[in-house]
């Protein structure tokens, strides 16, 4: 497991309430995605190759815990960083006017 990963959620751990629950998804061939919610509810995330890897990551990082999926506890305690829906958004996000939803027509 590279280092970086490793360091990177040491510091998000410490940065936000010295703890935080992991939540492991798995993207399929590209590896699995680590959803860390910090202990102040704060989202972040890393991606490793496997399960086997983002097991490991946090046995290592003190301060983590694993989930087994999201519950409604977790969900409610999930707080997007100000500016997060614009950069998951991607180009809509910039958008001022959006079509209507198919149901709403």
């Amino acid at each position: 497991m590279p280092d970086e990963i490793v360091k990177s959620v040491r510091a998000f751990v410490a940065g936000h309430g010295g703890s935080a629950t992991a939540v492991l998804q798995s993207l399929g061939t590209e590896g699995v995605r680590v959803t860390l919610v910090g202990g102040d509810g704060v989202l972040g995330d890393r991606v490793v190759g496997s399960h086997a890897v983002a097991a490991a990551l946090v046995e290592r990082v003190d301060g983590l815990t694993a989930a087994e999926e999201w519950d409604r506890e977790l969900s409610s305690a999930a707080t997007p960083r100000r500016g997060h829906y614009a950069k998951m958004a991607g180009w809509v996000a910039k958008q001022t006017k959006f079509p209507r939803a198919r149901n709403e027509r």
